[in-house]
Protein backbone atom coordinates (compact mmCIF):
# COMPACT_ATOMS: atom_id res chain seq x y z
CA UNK A 1 0.00 0.00 0.00
CA UNK A 2 2.79 2.59 0.99
CA UNK A 3 4.80 1.73 -1.96
CA UNK A 4 2.11 2.51 -4.44
CA UNK A 5 1.18 5.41 -2.80
CA UNK A 6 4.94 6.71 -2.94
CA UNK A 7 4.82 5.80 -6.51
CA UNK A 8 1.97 7.90 -7.49
CA UNK A 9 3.28 10.81 -5.76
CA UNK A 10 6.71 10.58 -7.81
CA UNK A 11 4.48 9.87 -10.87
CA UNK A 12 2.86 13.07 -10.27
CA UNK A 13 6.09 14.99 -9.13
CA UNK A 14 7.07 13.60 -12.89
CA UNK A 15 4.42 14.49 -14.69
CA UNK A 16 4.19 18.25 -12.61
CA UNK A 17 7.98 18.85 -13.58
CA UNK A 18 8.10 17.91 -17.08
CA UNK A 19 4.58 20.48 -17.36
CA UNK A 20 6.71 23.28 -15.52
CA UNK A 21 9.53 23.17 -17.60
CA UNK A 22 7.33 22.92 -21.02
CA UNK A 23 5.44 26.36 -19.40
CA UNK A 24 9.39 27.50 -18.64
CA UNK A 25 10.14 27.72 -22.04
CA UNK A 26 6.86 28.62 -23.56
CA UNK A 27 6.73 31.51 -21.44
CA UNK A 28 11.01 32.53 -21.14
CA UNK A 29 11.65 31.60 -24.77
CA UNK A 30 9.27 34.61 -26.23
CA UNK A 31 9.84 36.77 -23.14
CA UNK A 32 7.94 40.05 -23.25
CA UNK A 33 4.75 40.28 -22.25
CA UNK A 34 4.60 36.37 -22.36
CA UNK A 35 6.63 36.12 -19.65
CA UNK A 36 5.82 39.06 -17.43
CA UNK A 37 2.19 37.81 -17.85
CA UNK A 38 2.80 34.29 -16.26
CA UNK A 39 4.92 35.69 -13.73
CA UNK A 40 2.83 38.05 -12.60
CA UNK A 41 -0.04 34.66 -12.00
CA UNK A 42 2.56 32.93 -10.70
CA UNK A 43 3.65 36.16 -8.46
CA UNK A 44 -0.16 36.24 -7.24
CA UNK A 45 -0.96 33.14 -6.36
CA UNK A 46 2.49 32.96 -4.03
CA UNK A 47 1.37 36.24 -2.82
CA UNK A 48 -1.72 34.68 -1.63
CA UNK A 49 -0.40 31.26 -0.27
CA UNK A 50 2.27 33.39 1.75
CA UNK A 51 -0.38 35.95 3.13
CA UNK A 52 -2.56 32.34 3.84
CA UNK A 53 0.41 31.17 5.67
CA UNK A 54 1.25 33.78 7.76
CA UNK A 55 -1.75 34.37 9.28
CA UNK A 56 -2.64 37.47 7.27
CA UNK A 57 -5.68 35.92 6.30
CA UNK A 58 -8.00 35.25 9.25
CA UNK A 59 -10.96 33.82 7.33
CA UNK A 60 -11.52 32.02 3.91
CA UNK A 61 -11.84 35.32 1.40
CA UNK A 62 -8.80 38.20 0.84
CA UNK A 63 -8.90 40.85 3.38
CA UNK A 64 -8.09 44.46 2.42
CA UNK A 65 -4.32 44.39 2.85
CA UNK A 66 -4.46 41.12 0.75
CA UNK A 67 -6.33 43.53 -1.88
CA UNK A 68 -4.22 46.35 -1.26
CA UNK A 69 -0.93 44.42 -1.92
CA UNK A 70 -2.69 42.54 -4.99
CA UNK A 71 -3.49 45.95 -6.60
CA UNK A 72 0.16 46.96 -5.65
CA UNK A 73 1.71 43.52 -7.53
CA UNK A 74 -0.69 44.59 -11.08
CA UNK A 75 1.10 48.11 -10.57
CA UNK A 76 4.08 46.48 -10.37
CA UNK A 77 4.21 44.48 -13.39
CA UNK A 78 2.69 46.92 -15.04
CA UNK A 79 5.49 49.36 -14.37
CA UNK A 80 8.31 46.66 -14.46
CA UNK A 81 7.17 45.64 -17.94
CA UNK A 82 6.87 48.88 -19.65
CA UNK A 83 9.99 51.02 -17.46
CA UNK A 84 12.27 47.29 -17.24
CA UNK A 85 13.94 48.89 -14.46
CA UNK A 86 15.01 47.55 -11.61
CA UNK A 87 14.95 51.62 -10.42
CA UNK A 88 11.14 51.65 -10.92
CA UNK A 89 10.99 48.69 -9.25
CA UNK A 90 12.33 50.13 -6.02
CA UNK A 91 9.99 52.84 -6.32
CA UNK A 92 6.42 50.59 -6.53
CA UNK A 93 8.48 48.70 -3.34
CA UNK A 94 8.47 51.94 -1.57
CA UNK A 95 4.64 52.88 -2.79
CA UNK A 96 3.78 49.29 -1.14
CA UNK A 97 4.87 49.89 1.66
CA UNK A 98 2.75 53.23 1.89
CA UNK A 99 -0.41 50.82 0.57
CA UNK A 100 -0.51 48.93 2.65
CA UNK A 101 0.44 51.22 5.54
CA UNK A 102 -2.91 53.43 4.84
CA UNK A 103 -4.94 50.07 4.76
CA UNK A 104 -3.59 49.91 8.35
CA UNK A 105 -4.06 53.02 9.93
CA UNK A 106 -7.30 53.88 8.14
CA UNK A 107 -8.53 49.98 8.76
CA UNK A 108 -7.04 50.61 12.75
CA UNK A 109 -7.32 48.92 14.92
CA UNK A 110 -8.83 46.10 12.73
CA UNK A 111 -5.50 44.50 11.77
CA UNK A 112 -2.89 43.45 13.79
CA UNK A 113 0.91 45.31 13.20
CA UNK A 114 2.04 41.38 12.58
CA UNK A 115 -0.51 41.35 9.77
CA UNK A 116 0.80 44.16 8.32
CA UNK A 117 4.23 43.29 8.56
CA UNK A 118 3.56 39.85 6.77
CA UNK A 119 1.24 40.95 4.17
CA UNK A 120 4.82 43.47 2.90
CA UNK A 121 6.93 40.62 3.46
CA UNK A 122 5.06 38.47 1.40
CA UNK A 123 4.71 41.33 -1.17
CA UNK A 124 8.84 41.46 -1.72
CA UNK A 125 9.49 37.41 -1.27
CA UNK A 126 7.51 36.36 -4.44
CA UNK A 127 5.88 38.93 -6.34
CA UNK A 128 8.88 41.41 -6.44
CA UNK A 129 12.02 38.64 -6.44
CA UNK A 130 10.17 36.35 -8.90
CA UNK A 131 10.12 39.42 -11.00
CA UNK A 132 13.90 39.45 -11.87
CA UNK A 133 13.35 36.51 -13.58
CA UNK A 134 12.04 39.16 -16.17
CA UNK A 135 14.73 41.56 -15.33
CA UNK A 136 17.47 39.17 -16.23
CA UNK A 137 15.32 37.91 -19.74
CA UNK A 138 15.50 41.39 -20.73
CA UNK A 139 19.54 41.99 -20.66
CA UNK A 140 21.23 41.96 -23.50
CA UNK A 141 21.60 38.20 -24.25
CA UNK A 142 19.50 37.58 -21.45
CA UNK A 143 17.76 34.69 -23.64
CA UNK A 144 20.72 33.03 -23.01
CA UNK A 145 21.21 33.98 -19.76
CA UNK A 146 17.67 33.95 -17.79
CA UNK A 147 18.45 30.35 -17.48
CA UNK A 148 21.34 30.25 -15.12
CA UNK A 149 18.26 31.56 -12.28
CA UNK A 150 17.24 27.31 -12.79
CA UNK A 151 20.80 26.24 -13.28
CA UNK A 152 21.74 27.50 -9.70
CA UNK A 153 18.37 26.40 -8.47
CA UNK A 154 17.01 23.25 -9.81
CA UNK A 155 20.54 21.71 -10.91
CA UNK A 156 21.93 22.69 -7.58
CA UNK A 157 19.47 20.91 -6.04
CA UNK A 158 20.00 17.63 -8.24
CA UNK A 159 23.69 17.07 -7.71
CA UNK A 160 22.64 17.97 -3.72
CA UNK A 161 20.29 15.15 -3.85
CA UNK A 162 22.22 12.58 -5.61
CA UNK A 163 25.88 13.65 -3.80
CA UNK A 164 23.51 13.45 -0.49
CA UNK A 165 22.58 10.31 -1.00
CA UNK A 166 25.79 9.15 -2.09
CA UNK A 167 28.16 10.07 0.43
CA UNK A 168 26.17 12.64 2.52
CA UNK A 169 26.92 11.78 6.41
CA UNK A 170 27.05 15.46 8.32
CA UNK A 171 23.07 17.09 8.66
CA UNK A 172 23.04 20.64 7.01
CA UNK A 173 20.01 21.64 8.98
CA UNK A 174 18.87 18.88 11.09
CA UNK A 175 16.14 20.66 12.68
CA UNK A 176 14.61 22.38 9.38
CA UNK A 177 15.30 19.20 6.44
CA UNK A 178 17.25 16.21 8.41
CA UNK A 179 17.31 14.38 4.87
CA UNK A 180 20.16 17.22 3.51
CA UNK A 181 23.51 17.22 4.21
CA UNK A 182 26.87 19.16 4.34
CA UNK A 183 28.08 16.97 1.07
CA UNK A 184 25.26 17.46 -0.46
CA UNK A 185 24.95 20.92 -0.08
CA UNK A 186 28.47 21.46 -1.67
CA UNK A 187 27.83 18.59 -4.26
CA UNK A 188 25.13 21.06 -5.44
CA UNK A 189 27.35 24.25 -5.82
CA UNK A 190 30.00 22.01 -7.18
CA UNK A 191 27.47 21.20 -9.70
CA UNK A 192 25.69 24.41 -10.52
CA UNK A 193 29.30 25.92 -11.16
CA UNK A 194 30.29 23.56 -13.40
CA UNK A 195 27.30 23.81 -15.21
CA UNK A 196 27.49 27.15 -15.72
CA UNK A 197 31.08 26.73 -16.94
CA UNK A 198 29.87 24.42 -19.40
CA UNK A 199 26.81 26.85 -20.29
CA UNK A 200 29.63 29.78 -20.27
CA UNK A 201 31.48 27.48 -22.99
CA UNK A 202 28.69 27.37 -24.99
CA UNK A 203 27.67 30.68 -25.25
CA UNK A 204 31.09 31.98 -25.73
CA UNK A 205 30.94 29.63 -28.53
CA UNK A 206 27.77 30.54 -29.60
CA UNK A 207 27.79 34.14 -29.41
CA UNK A 208 31.83 34.16 -30.47
CA UNK A 209 32.83 36.33 -27.42
CA UNK A 210 35.02 35.09 -24.28
CA UNK A 211 33.76 36.52 -21.08
CA UNK A 212 30.91 33.91 -20.04
CA UNK A 213 32.63 30.77 -18.49
CA UNK A 214 34.03 32.52 -14.93
CA UNK A 215 31.30 34.86 -15.07
CA UNK A 216 28.32 31.88 -15.28
CA UNK A 217 30.84 29.83 -13.10
CA UNK A 218 30.55 32.28 -9.70
CA UNK A 219 26.89 32.97 -11.02
CA UNK A 220 26.09 29.07 -10.62
CA UNK A 221 28.48 28.39 -7.43
CA UNK A 222 26.94 31.69 -5.77
CA UNK A 223 22.93 30.93 -6.94
CA UNK A 224 23.59 27.62 -5.54
CA UNK A 225 24.76 28.71 -2.31
CA UNK A 226 21.09 31.41 -2.41
CA UNK A 227 19.40 28.75 -3.57
CA UNK A 228 19.75 26.47 -0.81
CA UNK A 229 19.08 29.67 1.77
CA UNK A 230 15.98 29.72 -0.01
CA UNK A 231 14.92 26.39 0.26
CA UNK A 232 15.44 26.22 3.77
CA UNK A 233 14.01 29.91 4.36
CA UNK A 234 10.84 28.23 3.28
CA UNK A 235 10.33 25.23 5.05
CA UNK A 236 11.18 27.57 8.37
CA UNK A 237 7.93 29.96 7.59
CA UNK A 238 5.81 26.33 7.21
CA UNK A 239 7.51 25.07 10.66
CA UNK A 240 6.72 28.23 12.28
CA UNK A 241 3.44 27.88 10.95
CA UNK A 242 2.57 24.27 11.27
CA UNK A 243 1.71 23.46 7.97
CA UNK A 244 3.08 20.95 5.56
CA UNK A 245 2.75 22.59 2.19
CA UNK A 246 1.92 25.95 1.18
CA UNK A 247 -0.76 24.98 -1.54
CA UNK A 248 -2.62 22.27 -3.35
CA UNK A 249 -2.02 23.79 -6.93
CA UNK A 250 1.34 21.55 -8.47
CA UNK A 251 0.43 17.89 -7.49
CA UNK A 252 3.70 16.12 -6.21
CA UNK A 253 4.76 19.45 -5.18
CA UNK A 254 2.54 21.60 -3.18
CA UNK A 255 1.68 25.20 -4.10
CA UNK A 256 4.03 27.68 -6.17
CA UNK A 257 6.23 28.76 -2.55
CA UNK A 258 6.76 25.17 -2.55
CA UNK A 259 7.97 24.63 -5.90
CA UNK A 260 9.77 27.98 -6.75
CA UNK A 261 11.29 28.70 -3.26
CA UNK A 262 15.03 28.40 -4.37
CA UNK A 263 14.58 29.80 -7.61
CA UNK A 264 12.92 32.98 -5.60
CA UNK A 265 16.26 34.00 -4.20
CA UNK A 266 18.55 33.08 -7.00
CA UNK A 267 16.53 35.26 -9.49
CA UNK A 268 17.78 39.08 -8.23
CA UNK A 269 21.18 37.47 -7.63
CA UNK A 270 21.84 36.07 -10.99
CA UNK A 271 20.35 39.13 -11.94
CA UNK A 272 22.69 41.23 -10.27
CA UNK A 273 25.81 39.38 -9.99
CA UNK A 274 25.52 39.02 -13.93
CA UNK A 275 24.77 43.00 -14.17
CA UNK A 276 27.70 43.32 -12.06
CA UNK A 277 30.19 40.83 -13.58
CA UNK A 278 29.45 42.10 -16.78
CA UNK A 279 30.10 45.78 -16.15
CA UNK A 280 33.50 44.63 -14.49
CA UNK A 281 34.84 42.40 -17.20
CA UNK A 282 33.77 45.49 -19.82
Amino acid sequence: MASNILGKISKERTVSAIIIVIAALVSILPGGIILAAVLYVISMIGFLELTKACGVREGQKPNALEIAGIAVITCYYFILYFMQSASYAVMAILLAMIAIMSVYVFGFPKYHANQVMNAYFALIYAPVMLSFVFLTRELENGIYLVWMIFISSWISDTFAYLTGVMIGRHKLAPVLSPKKSIEGSVGGIVGAALFGVLFGAYLDSTLGQEQYVVILAVVGGVGSVISQVGDLAASAIKRNHEIKDYGKLIPGHGGIMDRFDSVIFTAPITYFLITILMNGHG
